[in-house]
Formats: C-alpha cells, structure tokens, sequence
C-alpha cells in the first residue's frame, strides 16, 4: 500500500563513506525469502493462536528463470558474477540500473560481470526480441565494514540515490540473524528484497536518527510479503527509531501491553540498523543504532483483518465496513471526514486510512455514521444501555485504550495517533494503538514528572474530538473502567508484571544501547527538539526513570482521586534495575518497638546507581503482631537527597529523612512487607544510612 505523505522537515545528515576493502559475498540465493521462521519477538508471552506462524517460501525466490553465480550479499572490494537460464535456446540480458531488461538491454557475452559498488543485477531471457520466462534479480551490497552485532540487523542500500524525502526510493533490503549469539553484514542475510523506502513521521522526521517507512518489492514493482524479522509476512513495515525515548522500548512496552489487555497493536522486533544513501561502500558512519521494526497498521490478514472494502462496494450492507481511521491533529492527510455543527464542539482532523482508495460513497457513509454517534454524545440519553452510545462502540475497547493512555500519559494521547476501527455490521472499536514514544515522562505539554492528573483533559485548540471526556461524564462508564483497572492492577498491570515486562525488553538489548547512545550521544540532553527529555546519564538510568516514573503514575492511579477506592490494595513489588554501576548493599533492619509492643524494621538498599543519581529502596516488615501504620526516618551522612518517591509520603528536613506509610500500605499482618522506593541524588560518596521503624 503506498500513500505518500509531505510536511515540512528538518535536513537529514548525510555521512561521507570511507573506500570498500576485498572479501567474498555471503552465501544466500537471488533475492533471498527467509525460510519458516519463529515467533515474532514479543513483550510477554501470549497464546500461540495470536500470532500467524509464517508460512514457508522459497529461499531460492525470485531469481525467476535465471541463475547467478553468486547469490545476493555483500561484499568488499569486487565481486564477479556469471549468468545464465534456464530456458533452452535463450540469451540473458540485464540491467544494472534497477530497470527491467528490455530486448535492447546489454547481452550477456559469457564473461563474467564485475561490480565494486552496490548493484541491483536484473536479467531476463530473450528468444530473438522476445522477453521468455520469468525475470530475476539478484543484489550485491558493498561494505567497508564487518561489525559484530547480538542483535538482528537491517541493512537498507540505497544505491547511491541520496537520503529519501516522502517519495519512495528505490533500496536493497537485507536482514540478517545472529548465529551463536552473533552476526554481521558480512554474514550470510536471512532476507533480502527489492525494496522502497521513505521518510516518515511529523516531528520524528526532523531527528537525526531518522524514522522510515519500508515496502517490500517483487521483480514487477508490486507488494511482496515476506517474513521480516520473524514476524507474519507482509509488504509494509516502520522503522521506528527511538531518539526522545531514551529508554529505546516505550513503543514495544506498549503495543506488548496492549496485546496483552485485549487491544489490537501492531507486533514489533528490535534491531540495529544501517542506512546507506550515498555511492560508497557501507560503512561504520552509516550505522543508525537501536530500531524497532514494526507493523503497519494496514486491513489484512496477518495485521487488522476486517472485511475488505472493493471499490463497488458501495451499497448496504457491504458499504459498513471494513473501515481504518483516525485522528491525527494538525497533520491529518486526505481522505479526511468533515463534521457538521458548531466548531466548539465537532471533531477535527479525522482521516481516513483504509480502504485506499475510498470511493466517495463510503466516504460519506463513514462520515454520516461518526456524525450520528458524535451527535447522540451530545443528546441527553446518550447513556441509555440500549439506544445510547453502547449501541454505537465497543465500549471494553474504548475502557482499556483509555488506561492504556493514562497510565503512560502519551502527550498526543486521544489527539495524534488515535486510530479506531469498523468492520462491516460491527460497532465503533477504539485502536490499534500507535505512537507511544512520548510518553512515561518525556513530552512537553505539561510538566514532565506530573504523575498525577488526567491526560484526557490536556485540551488543545482546535480539539481533535471530545468523545473521551463526553464518556468520563457518564457514572456506569466511569465505574466500568474503575473495575478494570482494579482487576489489571491484580494481574497485567500489577507491579511485578510491569516489572517483568521492563525486564524482558531491556534484556537483551545492553551491548546495542551502549553502540546506540555512541551514535547518539543525547542522553543528557533535556530538550530534543521541543520535547523535554529525562536526562540520567546512562542507559540504565533512563530505563529506571521510566520504570519509576510508571509506578509512581500507577500509585496515583491506585488513589482515590484516581480509579482506587481505598479498598484495594495493589501489589506493591518494587522496580528492579539493570545494571549500572555497582550500588552498596543494604543497611541491615533496624527496629524500634514502640511503647505500643508494635514492632517494625526497615532494610535500606541502593537497587541503582549511576553518575550524579541513584534509587534507593526501603522494605518495611512489620513484627509479630499487626499494625496499621509505619514511620521510617534516616540521616544522609553525605548530602544525599531525595527528588521522586512512590508508595510512600516522604517529608526531608536537611538531611533527615521521613518516610510515612500512604493508605494502601500501612496495615500490615504480623511479618507481612511493603517496600517504597525513592530518587536521589549524591556526589562524592553514597554511603548507606542507619534507617529506623516505628510502627502504630
């Protein structure tokens, strides 16, 4: 599916190439269909059934009738292939250029053919001036390079064109997996295509690490669905590269989540990425770090599979679905459906991204019927259970995208990347989720570290739909979504869950982010772009603010001014930390029994440390009779302070710390356990304070 898009951009860098060095191409075969492949990388576990096995394909694909002595790869230096067809009495002729042979393309005379930079070598066999049998390609790409990598790898040559603008470029498309823990560009590629590729994004596209949008080619120019990078086999791809999230996994955190609770969200992988766009060997300076390769949002089989929408398809009952729009402020792109009524209270910037084309008659069936549910929002008994607005959507849908987007606060949340869905005779659903790099922290329209609040009500003018808030005003609504974010925070969106979902995406990416953030040195930089950035000075220390940021944001949520009720007491495991630098162990418990006979100790413990910033943890245990209430107080010997907390009220005078219990945690059986955690800051030393309890 190709839709161009245009905005105004910044300027995309282009590095100069260093000179290509000899060695033999890898091993793989004309342009090379990955073989049945596994599970797509994943968040956290899920059935098996939501996941397409991909289907075996030929890993000899597309050299049609044509053979090649070499297979596609890269190469250094030179290298030389023969052809040759499998067509009796035929002569090969071919192009270098990318375009198809004709009758009066160069004939292949028997002697090898020589390349020292990247090529596209597209033959066909000939019977006198006639084209016979099935075209082929075959792909050789230089390089001056062979960096070991433990991640998978992309590499996109774009055969000298220059960096891509919104038009598709014509590139080379290759994916390779690592083997024992390893692989390089110089290995043999699991996947390689013909392929185009553009810029995408709003503001993303004006970052250095740039996004882009990827579509996979045969030898006709049409869509090929291969199986990129382990997931079910498609033609169009994003690459989405994470420069404001500097934790590299807010994105995948969330679809994984997503998937989890019930939404639709697209799968992903992560990979390192190398982009070439001059005439040059790759080389080191075309690294482009940690990407991560995921799904477009697009009516098919294997992605949003509703009904299909042919372009007859213009009366009843057919014309109801199925339909893919959304809202994307100020940067909505035709076709776009316009609303009728005042402008205060009508939608803004609804587009309209399947079917493409849409024919004007489902154009305006669509609008009519957004029209007819955005006008019974605004009628007295839009809440009636039978007529009103669940006669209309599918409510669970809109209660769990409405978590999903206050608990990560996403800046653009219910105004930019707001996808919904119909399928034909089916209701309005509210996904698939999009978008979520700007959220857990990192934005710029409110303060950063505000975890308390409503992101619903972060209006802006003109307001992309106030469907949302109209919701929030009916009481079953709101009692509906209170109930599930109860039952989530008991499974799903517990603490430990979370926890674990962080865990299992950071872990395998530690030497990548290392080359990522050597090639995008931003980490401590707080403004990229508009957006306000956290600014911990190391990978680990990004991650963990997320992590804070999230539990701390989920305690609000936990509260009464929230969606708790006083009643439930959520788990309260606290964030673990990849490893930084080595943080001190733990003070051993102190307790101080109270003239009550309660009892309580505390164990402080530096779970994280890095330059200039740690986390500290406190675990209280209460002794052997109940209590219902706990005071923890230290003293910071070396200037330490204390700048965030969670799961705890914690007031400082100098270096006195107090720590108090909040209303979830302070009744604890007879050696029951609760922890809270804190940010801090320290210089010079961070030595562990003497911590005592006392327990009501």
């Amino acid at each position: 599916m190709r839709r161009l898009v245009y905005y105004v951009v910044g300027v995309l860098a282009v590095a100069t190439i260093g000179t290509d060095v000899g060695a033999s191409p890898g091993q793989g075969a004309g342009i090379n269909r990955a073989a049945a492949v596994a599970e797509p990388a994943v968040a956290a576990p899920r059935a098996a059934s939501d996941t397409p096995a991909a289907t075996d394909v030929n890993t000899q694909a597309d050299p049609g009738d044509i053979t090649y002595s070499v297979p596609s790869g890269t190469f250094q230096g030179e290298v030389s292939v023969s052809l040759g067809t499998t067509v009796s009495g035929a002569q090969v002729r071919y192009t270098t250029d990318g375009k198809p042979p004709t009758a009066s393309s160069p004939s292949y005379a028997g002697t090898p053919l020589r390349f020292t930079r990247t090529t596209q070598l597209r033959a066909q066999a000939f019977v006198g001036s006639t084209a016979t049998g099935a075209p082929g390609t075959a792909l050789y790409v230089a390089r001056a390079i062979s960096t070991s990598h433990d991640l998978p790898v992309l590499l996109l040559d774009a055969y000298g064109s220059g960096a891509p603008g919104r038009d598709y470029v014509d590139v080379a498309a290759m994916e390779f997996q690592p083997t024992n823990g390893s692989t390089s560009i110089a290995a043999t590629p699991k996947l390689v295509s013909r392929a185009g590729f553009h810029l995408r994004g709003n503001s993303s596209a004006s970052f250095p690490k740039t996004p882009y949008r990827l579509e996979l080619r045969d030898n006709t120019d049409d869509d090929s669905d291969l199986p990129l990078l382990g997931m079910p086999a498609d033609s169009d791809w994003v690459l989405r590269g994470p420069y404001t999230d500097k934790a590299l996994i807010r994105d995948a955190f969330v679809y994984g989540l997503g998937r989890e609770m019930g939404i639709h969200a697209s799968r992903f992988a992560f990979a390192e990425v190398y982009v070439n766009t001059d005439a040059q060997p790759v080389a080191a300076n075309d690294y482009l770090g940690v990407y991560l390769i995921v799904e477009t949002i697009k009516n098919s089989k294997n992605r949003l599979d509703l009904k299909q929408l042919d372009e007859d398809d213009i009366t009843l009952p057919k014309i109801t679905g199925g339909y893919i729009f959304k809202f994307e402020w100020l940067a909505a792109e035709e076709p776009t459906l316009p609303c009728q009524g005042a402008d205060q209270t009508c939608w803004h910037y609804l587009e309209v991204v399947d079917p493409d084309p849409l024919q004007p008659e489902q154009r305006e069936w669509l609008r009519q019927h957004i029209q007819q549910f955005h006008d019974l929002l605004r009628t007295p008994g839009f809440a009636d259970p039978t007529t009103g607005y669940p006669a209309w959507i599918d409510v669970d849908s809109f209660v769990n995208q409405l978590i999903v987007s206050e608990l990560s606060r996403e800046m653009d949340s219910y105004l930019r990347s707001a996808y919904f869905h119909k399928d034909r005779d089916g209701k309005i659903v509210a996904g698939p989720l999009w978008d979520f790099d700007l959220s857990f922290g990192v934005g710029g329209y409110f303060n950063n570290d505000q975890v308390s609040g409503w992101q619903y009500q972060q209006t802006r003018s003109p307001s992309a739909n106030d469907w949302m808030a109209r919701l929030l005003q009916d009481p079953a609504f709101v009692n509906r979504v209170r109930t599930r974010w109860q039952q989530l925070r008991q499974g799903v969106l517990s603490n430990a869950q979370l926890d674990a979902r962080i865990n299992a995406l950071v872990a395998p990416l530690g030497n990548a982010a290392q080359r990522n953030f050597q090639r995008w040195p931003n980490l401590s930089t707080r403004m990229l772009g508009p957006f306000i950035t956290p600014t911990a000075a190391t990978w680990q220390g990004q991650v963990q603010y997320m992590r804070d940021w999230m539990f701390r944001r989920a305690a609000w949520l936990d509260s009464t001014a929230g969606w708790g009720t006083g009643g439930t007491t959520p788990p309260t495991t606290p964030p673990a930390t990849p490893p930084a630098t080595t943080p001190p162990a733990s003070t051993p418990p102190a307790t101080t029994p109270p003239a009550t006979g309660r009892t309580c100790t505390a164990a402080y413990s530096v779970s994280g440390q890095w330059t200039g910033g740690f986390q500290g943890a406190v675990r209280v245990t209460a002794g052997t009779s109940a209590i219902s209430g706990w005071r923890v107080t230290w003293t910071f010997g070396n200037g330490q302070t204390v700048s965030q907390f969670w799961e705890a009220n914690i007031t400082t005078s100098g270096s006195t710390v107090t720590a108090t219990n909040v209303a979830h945690n302070g009744t604890l059986g007879a050696g029951a356990s609760t922890n809270f955690g804190f940010l801090g800051t320290w210089n010079g030393a961070n030595n562990l304070p003497t911590v005592t309890c006392t327990a009501s």
